[in-house]
């Protein structure tokens, strides 16, 4: 059975062709499907109809992925949609894993310095027993419920293999964890196109 992984990322590094490249290295690969690469045309018709749609076409890609991979560009960490697929990726019980992409020359042949991992930004507060989470997200600076999944703040009932919290960099169960605690980073070495990590987070 072919490998499926849903990529997600800012779609000016699609304009950039920075997540194209990661995409094509990895269908040159046995056995291996990519999803989340949505046409523009659907994207933009999935837009004008509003929230609900775009929702639905982002879940239609997660499903029946195994893995999510977060192309992080200059601004990947602020986008709205971004943060939404991670989210409903961790609530799907994907392995979750991000790359660096600015390393990769762009349409214009440059590079850019890292962008901001947007995995700091985000996090999650685990019930006692471990079988249940909030999820949330930093705005403005502050912590907040993250709402976009499941369109309220209401706990999350975890798949079995993640009710434990060992192994997460917790403290204790109702404190906020941060993402990169058990999510790895990595960068991709151009012209290499070789992966370096996983790395700790910006």
């Amino acid at each position: 059975m072919a490998k499926r992984v849903y990529f997600c990322f800012h779609y000016q590094d699609v304009v950039d062709f920075r997540a194209n490249v990661v995409r094509n290295h990895w269908l040159t690969k046995p056995d291996r499907e990519a999803a989340g690469f949505f046409d523009a045309s659907l994207w933009e018709k999935a837009r004008k109809q509003g929230d609900v749609a775009i929702k639905r076409l982002i879940n239609s890609g997660i499903d029946g992925t195994s893995a999510t991979c977060v192309l992080i560009g200059s601004h990947t960490y602020a986008r709205r949609w971004v943060r939404y697929e991670i989210m409903k990726s961790f609530k799907k019980g994907n392995s979750i894993f991000a790359i660096h992409i600015n390393s990769i020359p762009g349409k214009d042949r440059q590079t850019k310095l890292p962008g901001p991992n947007p995995l700091p930004y985000l996090g999650v507060t685990y019930s006692d027993s471990g079988i249940t989470a909030t999820l949330h997200e930093v705005v403005n600076g502050q912590w907040r419920e993250y709402t976009e999944v499941d369109g309220a703040g209401r706990p999350i009932k975890l798949r079995p293999f993640r009710c434990s919290i060992e192994g997460r960099g917790t403290t204790s169960a109702g404190s906020i964890q941060y993402m990169t605690g058990w999510l790895p980073t990595a960068t991709i070495i151009f012209p290499t196109g070789s992966v370096k990590g996983p790395t700790p987070a910006n």
